[in-house]
């Protein structure tokens, strides 16, 4: 299917596509105009005008069960717009970015988090104990609370407070899932 998503986003044509939501774990049907092909993190995407819900939209590759090219020209999308939709907020999960986290990580993890790059709009600074305050923003915090998880306890999530709590419900679950309560 990567051959032709790729003939429709370069002859600038339509795609039909059947889709696989992982998240709602249910197959839609809808015309796609596809924008351009992404690598994110070792996965490909089409980010997409899609027609069915009149918005853009990432869809991963590997969850297109279907592609049929159409006639149809694909509606075209101003490249400011694409960039706006798809770069001004963390992860996968896109969208204009509306918050911005802030993530306090320990001395001893701020070496090595102060030399990643979450975000191409990220601010940090070292704080005097040594620690590292990195500001993030977002929009959707899902992968977000995964990434601030595999740092454990070195990291404390300072704001926003829905992000906090969203953090601190996916550890109370942890500890129910292993046991420990």
């Amino acid at each position: 299917l990567f051959a032709q998503i790729a003939k429709a986003v370069l002859s600038r044509r339509q795609i039909q596509i059947s889709y696989f939501s992982r998240g709602a774990g249910e197959e839609t049907e809808r015309a796609i105009s596809p924008q351009r092909l992404v690598n994110y993190r070792g996965s490909w995407y089409v980010d997409a005008w899609c027609h069915l819900r009149q918005d853009l939209r990432s869809f991963s590759v590997d969850s297109i069960r279907k592609a049929d090219v159409l006639k149809e020209r694909a509606k075209a999308v101003a490249e400011k717009d694409l960039k706006e939709y798809f770069e001004t907020s963390y992860g996968i999960f896109r969208g204009k970015a509306t918050k911005t986290a802030k993530l306090k990580f320990t001395p001893a993890r701020a070496r090595w988090v102060a030399n990643e790059v979450w975000h191409a709009q990220q601010k940090g600074k070292f704080g005097a104990d040594g620690s590292y305050l990195l500001e993030v923003p977002y929009h959707d915090d899902r992968e977000l609370v995964m990434d601030v998880l595999r740092h454990g306890a070195d990291v404390e999530v300072v704001g926003p407070a829905e992000l906090r709590a969203a953090v601190l419900g996916q550890a109370r679950a942890i500890v129910v899932e292993y046991g420990w309560t």
